[in-house]
C-alpha cells in the first residue's frame, strides 16, 4: 500500500495576528478618525506631534446595524417575570433612565455604554495626519546617484526558504513527475491485470501451462507494482519557491530650502510661529520622502547656511535684509542643486518688515531667478499687517502659478495653513 505524505506549515504567526482586522476598522471609520486627528492636534504643540493618541468615537458611529420590527401588526410573546399584567394590558413607557447611557441627569433605572475609545499608534497617527498632503509637482527629473531598488516577482526557482514555497506549483510539479516516471508501469499493469483476469476466466485454467502462465503474470505484476510504489509522492526536486529579484527604479531628487527671518522686528511669539510652522515641514518631509535634502538659511542683515540645530534654537538677530536669503538660496542651486536633475522647492517664513528699498529686489529676484528654477515656492508672513514685502510679493501671484502667500496671525492657523499650502493636487481643500 503506498503511503500517505503530509506537508505541514510551521512558519510562526505574526505577533500582530489581528493586523488585518485593524486595518479594515480604521478603513470603515476613516473619516471619523480623521476628525478626531483634527481635534486632536489643535489641542497639543508642534514639538509633541509625533505621537499616539487615543480616540473617541462616539458609540452612534461605531454601531452595527440590526434588523428590527416594523411598526403595528400584532404579536405575542412572554415577558419574564410578569406578575401585573394579563393579556391585552398596555405597558406604560418606563419614566427616566430606559437605556439612554448618556444623560445629564443621574437615574436608579436604564442601561447604557460609553463611547468608544480605542488607540491610534504613533504611526497610524501620522499617516491620517499627512495622508493628504504631498510635495506638488514632483516629478521624476534623472535617477538619483544611489538607485532606489525594490522587489518584484520572476517566476520560481528550485530553492529558497520555507517561507516562499509555493505548494500548488510544487504538487504540480510532484504529480507532473509521477506520472511520467510511472506511467509506462501503469499502463504495463493494467494490460497484465487484463490479461491475468483474462486467464483465470479461461475454461482450461486448471491445466498445467495455463497455471504456469497465470504464476508468472501475478510475479511479473508484483515486480511492476513494487516498481511504481518506489515513485515517491513527493521529491526535494519537485519543490518551487518565489523568486523575487531587485530591479532599479526612478527615484527623485527633491531639496527643500528653509528660510526663517530672524531679525530684531521678529519678536519672540513671531519666531516661535516660524519654527512651528518648519518643524511641522520639517516633520512631514522626513517621513515621506527618503531621499529629500533640506538646507537651511537664517537671515537678518545678512544671511547664513546653517545646521538643523542652529536653524531651530540659535539666538542670533540683527537688522532685516531678506535678498541676502534669496541671494544665498539662489548661489546655492547654482553650485550644488541644477534643476535638469533636482527638484526644487523654496518656503519663506518672515513678519514681512524689511528695509524699503530691499522688498522690490526680494520680487526681482524671485521673479527672475529661483521661481523659473523651482517647482513650488510658499511664502508665510507670520503677521497680520500687510508689510511692504507682502505687497511686492502679491504681484507675483498672478505671473507664477507654483508660488503661494498665506499669513499666520496665531498658532492656532499654523496646521490649516501649512494643509492648504502642501495638498495634494487636486484634493479639496
Amino acid at each position: 500500500m503506498p503511503t500517505l505524505q503530509q506537508i505541514i506549515d510551521r512558519r510562526l504567526s505574526g505577533k500582530n495576528k489581528s493586523i488585518g482586522n485593524r486595518e479594515r476598522f480604521l478603513r470603515r471609520y476613516r473619516e471619523q478618525i480623521r476628525e478626531a486627528v483634527r481635534k486632536a492636534v489643535s489641542g497639543r504643540g508642534i514639538r509633541n506631534l509625533e505621537q499616539g493618541e487615543d480616540i473617541i468615537l462616539p458609540r452612534r458611529d461605531v454601531s452595527e446595524p440590526v434588523f428590527g420590527h416594523a411598526p403595528g401588526g400584532e404579536r405575542e410573546y412572554v415577558h419574564p417575570g410578569n406578575r401585573e399584567y394579563v393579556k391585552g394590558d398596555r405597558i406604560e413607557r418606563p419614566q427616566g433612565g430606559g437605556g439612554s447611557g448618556g444623560g445629564s441627569q443621574a437615574s436608579d433605572s436604564g442601561e447604557g455604554e460609553d463611547d468608544f475609545v480605542f488607540h491610534l499608534t504613533k504611526e497610524e497617527f501620522m499617516q491620517v495626519f499627512f495622508e493628504d498632503l504631498a510635495l506638488p509637482h514632483l516629478i521624476r527629473t534623472q535617477l538619483a546617484e544611489v538607485p532606489e531598488w525594490k522587489s518584484h516577482r520572476a517566476g520560481f526557482t528550485t530553492d529558497g526558504t520555507p517561507a516562499n514555497l509555493h505548494v500548488v506549483r510544487s504538487m504540480r510539479g510532484a504529480l507532473a513527475r509521477r506520472i511520467a516516471l510511472s506511467g509506462d508501469t501503469r499502463r504495463e499493469i493494467r494490460q497484465l491485470e487484463a490479461r491475468l483476469e483474462h486467464l483465470k476466466s479461461h475454461p482450461h485454467a486448471g491445466e498445467a501451462l495455463i497455471r504456469k502462465e497465470i504464476r508468472d503474470t501475478e510475479a511479473a505484476l508484483e515486480e511492476l507494482r513494487a516498481k511504481a510504489r518506489r515513485v515517491p509522492y513527493l521529491d526535494p526536486i519537485d519543490l518551487r519557491y518565489r523568486n523575487r529579484v531587485r530591479v532599479p527604479v526612478p527615484s527623485a531628487k527633491a531639496v527643500m530650502f528653509c528660510l526663517m527671518d530672524v531679525s530684531g522686528s521678529m519678536d519672540e511669539q513671531r519666531k516661535d510661529m516660524s519654527k512651528r510652522f518648519f518643524m511641522l515641514l520639517y516633520l512631514f518631509l522626513t517621513r515621506h520622502y527618503e531621499k529629500i535634502d533640506l538646507v537651511f538659511i537664517r537671515h537678518h542683515t545678512q544671511a547664513a547656511e546653517v545646521t538643523e540645530d542652529e536653524f531651530f534654537h540659535a539666538t542670533e538677530t540683527g537688522g532685516t535684509v531678506v535678498s541676502s536669503a534669496l541671494h544665498l538660496m539662489h548661489e546655492i542651486i547654482r553650485a550644488r542643486y541644477p534643476s535638469s536633475e533636482w527638484n526644487i522647492y523654496g518656503a519663506q517664513a518672515s513678519d514681512g518688515d524689511n528695509w524699503h528699498h530691499d522688498s522690490g529686489r526680494c520680487r526681482q529676484i524671485l521673479d527672475e531667478q529661483i521661481l523659473p528654477l523651482v517647482r513650488y515656492y510658499a511664502y508665510v508672513q507670520v503677521a497680520e499687517a500687510e508689510q511692504n514685502l507682502w505687497e511686492e510679493y502679491t504681484q507675483l501671484l498672478e505671473i507664477h502659478p507654483h508660488f503661494a502667500m498665506r499669513k499666520v496671525a496665531d498658532a492656532a492657523d499654523i496646521y490649516p495653513v501649512f494643509r492648504e499650502l502642501f495638498r495634494k493636487e487636486g484634493a479639496p481643500a
